[in-house]
């Protein structure tokens, strides 16, 4: 069995870092969960033991999000990508337009999919500068009646994150992959929210997608069971067979952040790290370029570049041996990534910004 003592710190931009309370609880009850002789991973979905699971992992998340009884919360498959198309497939009519802003990737690839399925208006797009801003969204220009706005809170590629909740004209999609749980959120601001797990709740395979209700309307007659936000939503996420065990980390998550002061006190924490991650690339003199416009930069994902590939591949290797992994970064922006999620102990960004200090001194 693996000491606690071997781990590294995990900046992979996901599946990411989990709470090291979170593992040690799931381990002592992974054959025997609270004496009901079996695992998790072994309870029908359809027994009281699962559905106690279930019902707790809701609450909580409406807990620490506060949302509203006017919204719906499911637990599906199929990650944020999934998402990308049921969105269009349950709200967007023909005759109507989705509008799109498009700050990195994902948002990108969210209008890829929508493209396929009806109208779409492009409103913002930032890939004249590779991403690395963000528009004033009030000073857009958004199709009148828009069956909805997408945008993208925190894009995790570039490193670029929306700070606040946005005000806008229409019902707005918010894909809050990469960011959801790391600040407060003012839900009643959206119309529907979804999220991959894996960044800072739990385990890839289980998608949280949290709707007003009214929309459920929406849904076409005789639509694709699976892909029918009202048929998951009136069996209570429970239509097939979900993904039990990652819903069951998940509800660990969540009272972890319950019992360690919520999203307010999750939302300090994180931008104590981002500050001295993002510190070590502004004293480095330019050495460290960062990717994202200051006024732009993601708590969850620090990008930034090295002088050229050759010292980026050195600066990758020498940070295996102070057991820093996951550091490499996407192709599309080069470099290095540090992603920083909820669960990342401050004391790896500390143990980064030295190395990052040395390094630059030794190679600058």
């Amino acid at each position: 069995m693996g000491d606690i003592q071997d781990r590294v710190f995990n900046f992979s931009a996901g599946p990411s870092v989990l709470p090291v309370e979170v593992l040690q609880e799931a381990q002592a009850d992974l054959l025997n969960w609270k004496g009901c002789g079996m695992s998790v991973m072994e309870m029908s979905h359809r027994g009281k033991a699962f559905q106690s699971i279930i019902d707790q992992a809701e609450a909580d998340l409406r807990a620490l999000l506060g949302i509203p009884e006017s919204y719906k919360v499911l637990f599906l498959q199929g990650g944020a990508s999934l998402q990308f198309s049921m969105v269009p497939m349950n709200l967007l009519h023909p005759g109507e337009t989705a509008d799109y802003v498009v700050t990195g990737s994902w948002g990108k690839k969210a209008l890829q999919a929508a493209k396929l399925v009806g109208s779409t208006k492009c409103v913002w797009d930032g890939k004249e500068t590779n991403y690395d801003r963000l528009p004033d969204l009030s000073g857009l220009s958004f199709t009148e009646g828009a069956a909805y706005i997408h945008v993208t809170s925190n894009e995790t590629i570039q490193g670029v994150e929306f700070q606040s909740d946005p005000d806008l004209p229409a019902p707005v999609v918010c894909d809050m992959s990469s960011d959801i749980l790391s600040r407060p959120v003012d839900v009643a601001k959206y119309a529907l929210i979804y999220a991959g797990a894996q960044k800072n709740m739990g385990p890839a395979g289980v998608t949280v997608v949290i709707l007003r209700e009214d929309l459920l309307a929406r849904t076409p007659e005789n639509f694709h069971p699976m892909l029918d936000y009202r048929l998951q939503a009136e069996n209570a996420s429970l239509y097939n067979t979900p993904p039990c065990w990652c819903i069951y980390i998940c509800g660990l998550v969540y009272q972890h952040l319950l019992k360690n002061g919520g999203l307010q006190a999750a939302l300090e924490r994180n931008r104590r790290k981002a500050a001295i991650v993002y510190d070590a690339i502004d004293r480095s003199g330019g050495f460290y370029k960062g990717h994202a416009q200051k006024e732009c930069r993601s708590l969850m994902n620090v990008t930034f570049t090295l002088p050229n590939e050759e010292l980026t591949k050195a600066f990758l290797e020498g940070a295996k041996a102070h057991k820093l992994d996951g550091l490499k970064g996407h192709r599309s922006v080069g470099g290095s990534r540090a992603s920083i999620y909820n669960a990342f102990p401050e004391e790896g960004c500390r143990v980064l910004a030295e190395y990052m200090d040395d390094f630059a001194k030794k190679n600058g």
